[in-house]
């Protein structure tokens, strides 16, 4: 006898995966960029789009909202609204790659580490950019159906 496939729970625990992936992938790459301001402000450099000072002024920001992302979607605290702020990040992200790509600029994208010393190869453009679209379809599928369950206000 086969066993019917509860189409209800498959949808879930994808869900499930897609919200905690995504919250782990967030908090590893804001976690990453606390207290490496220097090597964050010299990463958004080398992609010749934002001046030094406005550089500097981002890499203060960038790490800790990408820290507070993952924790909205980890708690579950307005899944929907964390999930479109990610995605939008994560087309941004995607056409600063692209444009560096385009560009031709050998750069490391400064995702997950800002260390120049660790990372001192040019990254693969095109595997950067599927890994990204990965992300946002993992961003829209909790947009479209958001695992609410553990959440503190959906």
């Amino acid at each position: 006898m086969t066993k019917k496939i509860d189409k209800k729970l498959v949808l879930d625990i994808i869900s499930a995966i897609a919200r905690f992936y995504m919250a782990y992938i967030w908090i590893k790459a804001g976690a990453a960029k606390i207290g490496e301001h220097m090597s964050v402000t010299q990463s958004i450099k080398a992609y010749e789009i934002f001046t030094p000072e406005w550089s500097n002024y981002l890499a203060f920001l960038i790490g800790p909202l990408e820290l507070i992302g993952g924790v909205l979607l980890l708690l579950g605290i307005f899944l929907r609204q964390s999930a479109v702020i990610g995605t939008i990040v994560l087309g941004l992200f995607m056409v600063g790659i692209g444009q560096a790509w385009a560009r031709g600029l050998g750069i490391d994208c400064g995702c997950f580490s800002v260390d120049p010393n660790e990372n001192a190869q040019v990254m693969n453009y095109m595997t950067t950019l599927a890994r990204d679209t990965f992300y946002i379809v993992l961003m829209v599928w909790t947009i479209k159906r958001p695992f609410a369950k553990f959440a503190l206000h959906p």
